[in-house]
């Protein structure tokens, strides 16, 4: 589990946008609106590396 203090100040190594942690906790999710990425989280260690991110979904 990610400590809530660290999700307030994550934000999205390409556009600096707030991340959001999805609700099985495996992905975290970028809210710019441009952006869209999502990064890995393994073993409760956000990945926010570019490079590892899956792509915007277009589909939300």
């Amino acid at each position: 589990m990610i400590d809530s203090r660290l999700l307030d100040i994550l934000a999205c190594p390409v556009c600096a946008e707030r991340l959001e942690l999805g609700p099985d906790h495996t992905r975290m999710t970028c809210f710019g609106a441009a952006c869209g990425r999502r990064y890995p989280v393994v073993d409760g260690i956000p990945v926010l590396v570019v490079g590892a991110e899956a792509p915007a979904s277009s589909a939300g």
